[in-house]
């Protein structure tokens, strides 16, 4: 019988550790994010959120492709952010073709220029406060807040005074970007069981 091998666990992190050291410590299988100099392990996700997730990648990554805007990454990927200091994993980002310097391969060295996360039970006041005030000190020009449990989306887009303001869903459901030029999204699409098929979000996006 083919025995299989074990992977070693990750050594004990230190107390205190720099940026660098983070990166050198961790693997691609690490769920955790850097702050202030120490490492904050994240919970496992549910099912509804990676399944949204994954419907938002597949989405948004077609109409990003499509208009050749830039690049956009899902979780797991580091982006940090000087402001704080930090190196958070948002859910999913995307950098603007005039940004993409700021990719490093293995992080994002900046602000990404949207952020979207996904709400979860252990993440609410780390999404809701912590994240929401340090992608505003760095310059994350636009932030959605999705949570699938409570069927609630918040929109946040940088005004000229670096300050976040909400940008409230339109009369008829319908959310408008900023940094994604010409994207709208029918916020009622997050909520569907199952969400809607990928080819007729694409059809009203005018894709197909």
């Amino acid at each position: 019988m083919t025995q299989i091998a074990k992977t070693e666990p990750l050594p004990e992190p230190p107390r205190q550790m720099t940026f660098e050291e983070f990166l050198a410590w961790a693997d691609e299988d690490t769920h955790a994010e850097w702050v202030d100099g120490e490492i904050i392990f994240m919970s496992p996700s549910e099912d509804i959120h990676q399944i949204l997730l994954k419907w938002l990648i597949k989405a948004l990554d077609e109409y990003v492709t499509a208009h050749d805007l830039g690049l956009l990454l899902p979780a797991p990927f580091l982006m940090r952010l000087a402001s704080r200091p930090s190196g958070r994993e948002p859910d999913v980002l995307f950098v603007a073709k005039e940004n993409l310097g700021r990719n490093k391969r293995t992080y994002l060295d900046g602000p990404a220029d949207l952020v979207i996360e996904i709400v979860c039970p252990d993440s609410q006041t780390r999404d809701r406060v912590d994240k929401l005030r340090e992608y505003q000190q760095a310059g994350v020009r636009e932030y959605w807040l999705i949570d699938p449990r409570s069927q609630q989306a918040e929109f946040y887009q940088l005004g000229t005074d670096g300050s976040y303001r909400s940008i409230p869903i339109r009369e008829d459901g319908i959310y408008h970007s900023a940094v994604l030029e010409g994207l709208w999204l029918k916020v009622s699409w997050l909520w569907e069981e199952p969400l809607p098929p990928l080819l007729s979000v694409l059809k009203e996006w005018g894709l197909i």
